[in-house]
């Protein structure tokens, strides 16, 4: 994590002990505040250098977590400008709660998920079987509740008829990169992460992964939202525009995420 996403983190941290930040707080000329779901976490410092480029005046510092704690962080007042999330659901709920644009709505990439294992000894090639393999003992999902990347990994474990078995093995991360520490630090044996963090240049020559059919999970179509806080920052439309561009699709492509139909 870089330093400004650690400053922001540690802001947030505080801002729980405290009650809600107030929008006014963090509103800064030349500022912009992102919230990202933390699959991202690999592609943001690409994605800030490109976007630094077209706009080298503003500042931008991002906080990292669940999609659905982040939501929830910005309906306490939380002073985020715009949220990208690991789906569509999560800012169509900020938006329906009033908290964000829905004219701003964009789907900016498409995540995939795998199944990883940093074990030399653990098959991943066939999902099934990788689940109910008695060499698997932990098997680690993100939350199903506040993160798009753990309910894909349900749906498809439903789909193939395995949920039941996965059940009294599963160790639950807070958010899709804590899910991959544990199956990295050895403490789940496999498990289902998004392809970007097995990608990354820190996890790459680490065990091995099989990605999961595309057809036994909902499209993870990750949408970015201008929140009620960024409505009046010029920066986030901006920032939005980027998205779009060609610079950040090659960096989305580089780091394994489809991409939705060109602007």
């Amino acid at each position: 994590m870089t330093g400004k996403r650690l400053l922001c983190a540690l802001a947030l941290a505080a801002a729980a002990l405290t009650g809600p930040l107030r929008a006014a707080d963090a509103a800064q000329p030349g500022a912009l505040s992102i919230a990202a779901a933390a699959n991202l976490v690999y592609a943001l410092d690409a994605l800030d250098s490109e976007y630094q480029k077209t706009a080298p005046d503003v500042k931008v510092t991002t906080a990292t977590g669940a999609s659905g704690n982040l939501v929830a962080q910005i309906r306490n007042g939380a002073p985020f400008d715009v949220f990208l999330s690991a789906d569509l659901d999560f800012p169509r709920a900020l938006v329906a709660a009033g908290h964000a644009d829905g004219k701003s709505l964009t789907t900016f990439a498409v995540g995939r998920l795998v199944i990883w294992t940093a074990r030399g000894d653990v098959d991943v090639s066939d999902i099934a079987a990788a689940v109910r393999s008695p060499l698997v003992r932990r098997l680690a999902i993100a939350n199903v509740a506040s993160a798009p990347y753990g309910r894909a990994a349900k749906q498809a474990m439903e789909h193939l008829g395995i949920w039941a078995d996965a059940q009294p093995k599963l160790i639950v991360g807070e958010n899709i990169s804590q899910t991959a520490q544990f199956i990295e630090t050895g403490n789940a044996d496999a498990g289902f992460v998004a392809l970007s963090l097995v990608l990354s240049p820190k996890l790459k020559d680490k065990g091995r992964w099989a990605e999961v059919p595309r057809g036994l999970y909902g499209a993870l179509e990750q949408g970015a939202v201008i929140t009620e806080h960024g409505a009046h920052n010029p920066a986030a439309e901006g920032y939005l525009e980027f998205l779009k561009s060609a610079a950040a699709r090659e960096v989305f492509e580089a780091n394994g995420y489809g991409l939705p139909a060109a602007p």
